[in-house]
């Protein structure tokens, strides 16, 4: 299983070029919503929200947001990776909420560490909060493009984009979120030079460091 796990991240590689024509179908699309809401988020907080495009008139205007990166317009779907905007007693009291909801763990067990993480964002500039949601994101980012491998679903990370145009374009302003990545996905392109390409690292011994 490890073999084959392997395997599938070695096919993986960021795609140049989408083949148009060809969709992910409704149960792919599924699985990576699920893929997305099971990533492991600090506390647990998940101050991240994924929007799924699949409009093409949509897609074509989103290029000339992306340096002219083409990946948007051709693949299949665009995954954009948003931030909440604001982190404060309410969002936290929120996810409290869901806790009990789903666990039934009792108000005396969740208050303190409720109380301590409210305390703790209450005295955080709005910057460093900002730069905790985008881990969060990467976090999701990385989950995402293993599930993607795994799945045979082709995709091509971005960070080349402009955020502020992203944000207009898809109404994110008005949902209380921020675009931070892009994740096109779909199928590569019989055409696409780089789907032959080896894929270069180093050895695993100059990147891994054991301690026994």
């Amino acid at each position: 299983m490890v073999k084959k796990s392997i395997e599938h991240l070695k096919w993986r590689y960021a795609v140049k070029k989408f083949d148009s024509e060809k969709m992910l179908s409704k149960d792919k699309i599924e699985g990576l919503k699920h893929a997305f809401n099971l990533t492991a988020t600090s506390y647990g907080l998940q101050p991240i929200k994924m929007v799924v495009v699949q409009n093409k008139d949509l897609q074509k205007k989103m290029v000339s947001c992306s340096f002219g990166q083409r990946q948007v317009e051709n693949a299949s779907h665009v995954l954009v990776i948003c931030i909440e905007n604001n982190i404060d007693k309410a969002f936290i009291d929120q996810y409290f909420s869901l806790v009990k909801s789903v666990r039934g763990t009792s108000d005396s067990l969740l208050k303190p560490f409720k109380e301590a993480l409210v305390e703790s964002f209450s005295k955080k500039e709005m910057d460093e909060i900002r730069t905790w949601c985008t881990n969060q994101a990467y976090l999701a980012m990385g989950n995402l493009l293993s599930y993607c491998a795994l799945e045979e679903i082709d995709s091509c990370p971005m960070e080349g984009f402009l955020p502020e145009e992203y944000d207009k374009l898809l109404g994110l302003q008005e949902k209380g979120l921020t675009s931070v990545l892009v994740l096109p996905v779909g199928y590569r392109a019989k055409n696409d030079p780089f789907s032959k390409m080896e894929k270069v690292r180093k050895n695993v011994e100059e990147s891994i460091i054991e301690i026994f």
